[in-house]
């Protein structure tokens, strides 16, 4: 596999950095892959900016910080103005219809889904976001497999929650494919 430099992007409550954590566990512990994850957020528990960078290979990581990400997340405008202009050329740049107005063309493929929109009319808890966020770059990206994803989300959610988690996970998944992007 080549080398995937991920930056989710957001602000804190959104859970970006605990799907970060979900996905960089389902490539090591599921898939064989070499994983790290490094986050960073300011110093509200909500609604401070968030960041956590996942990079996934096959070979050794050297540098675990990502500065040219091939896949951008980003859930909050504050976010979207502050690091679309770090995208790799041909890279993806994720964003959620309802937190961000794309203003700039960057030289990446930019998919805007409506994943808040779409988790508060199905399901009417904004707790699942992240996970249905997460559903939708695999979608689009087949980094690691749904159910490696699950079996994470299955060690890691009370069981009283994961069924919830998973039609946030498959909501993500029918985004990405309806986008046909």
């Amino acid at each position: 596999m080549e080398r995937c430099r991920i930056v989710f992007s957001g602000s804190g409550g959104q859970g970006v950095i605990t799907a970060a954590i979900i996905l960089a566990e389902a490539a090591v512990l599921h898939e064989g892959l070499i994983a790290v994850q490094s986050q960073s957020y300011g110093p509200e528990a909500r609604g401070g900016a968030s960041r956590s960078d996942v990079i996934i290979a096959d070979t050794d990581i050297r540098f675990p910080k990502v500065i040219q990400p091939n896949i951008l997340v980003c859930l909050t405008q504050e976010a979207y103005n502050k690091f679309s202009g770090l995208i790799r050329p041909g890279g993806l740049l994720l964003t959620d219809s309802h937190y961000v107005k794309e203003e700039r063309k960057t030289d990446a493929r930019q998919v805007e889904l409506a994943m808040y929109r779409t988790v508060m009319d199905k399901i009417g808890r904004p707790i699942v976001f992240n996970i249905c966020m997460l559903g939708a770059l695999l979608g689009l990206t087949q980094l690691v497999t749904i159910d490696s994803i699950m079996k994470v989300l299955e060690s890691r959610i009370p069981a009283g929650f994961l069924d919830l988690n998973k039609q946030a996970l498959d909501l993500g998944l029918k985004l990405a494919k309806d986008s046909d992007q």
